[in-house]
């Protein structure tokens, strides 16, 4: 088969949380350049409804569910509305985040709760759910979980982010647990782990510290808004049909000095 028989997402669904702006946005678009039609959710319709519309634009087809990841009581009814509308769910982008800086002998019990809560509870019970519902019966999935180089190191320069990291790190373990158990249905389980990129979470990061981090990085440069996409094209695709439990960093080449 050629390697563009092997990318061609035509005829898969991939459902893409967090998929309203920055880096989830970046990923829907690469998946629908490929053919893939896309359900993207986030908590705010405003934003939804802007990224439907930039999406429509390049001629993808896409759903917005609003969602909020923390409301694990609405997950079944979020894979209800996009199995309803496409049918299936082939493709799985475990993008949502939150974060939350203070110092870990302050870090509120609220915030830290929260934090779990979207980065690993959320992303747990969706994937459970749509695993057993499309994924397992099908024989056939990609599951893409969006980690962060937090969850390979310690605290970035200048912050205090210890709920994150911690959480990123599980997603990271995550990613290699379910690779494992999962192989066995034809589902691959993989993450990607980006650096710095100048998205909405990481706005204080990149406007305080933005030149000591080129500095720092192999490649002079923050993440750019075309750089996570050959990855995802990549995990979500057939390329990497014989790929599981695995995690790439996209950070310049930051984690590696």
């Amino acid at each position: 088969m050629s390697v563009k028989n092997l990318m061609d997402l035509s005829g898969r669904v991939a459902l893409i949380t967090g998929g309203s702006r920055g880096l989830g946005l970046q990923m829907g678009e690469a998946l629908g350049e490929l053919g893939a039609k896309l359900a993207i959710t986030a908590r705010k319709p405003d934003e939804l409804e802007q990224a439907a519309t930039h999406l429509k634009g390049q001629g993808i087809e896409v759903l917005t569910v609003q969602a909020d990841m923390s409301d694990f009581d609405g997950i079944p009814g979020l894979v209800n509305k996009v199995v309803d509308h496409y049918g299936n769910i082939d493709i799985l982008v475990n993008n949502a985040g939150a974060t939350w800086g203070a110092p870990a002998e302050e870090h509120p019990p609220e915030s830290w709760h929260k934090v779990m809560n979207v980065n690993v509870n959320g992303l747990w019970f969706l994937t459970q759910e749509v695993g057993r519902r499309c994924m397992i019966p099908s024989r056939y999935g990609k599951i893409v979980n969006t980690a962060s180089v937090a969850g390979l190191l310690g605290n970035p320069i200048g912050m205090n982010t210890i709920a994150y990291n911690t959480s990123k790190g599980a997603v990271v373990n995550f990613t290699r647990a379910l690779g494992a158990e999962w192989g066995k249905y034809n589902i691959t389980v993989n993450a990607i782990c980006p650096g710095v990129f100048p998205s909405k979470m990481a706005k204080s990061l990149v406007e305080n510290m933005s030149e000591q981090i080129i500095a720092s990085t192999p490649l002079q440069r923050l993440g750019g808004e075309e750089d996570l996409k050959g990855l995802v094209a990549y995990f979500a695709s057939d390329l990497s049909r014989h790929v599981t439990g695995q995690f790439v960093a996209v950070d310049g080449g930051a984690s590696i000095i």
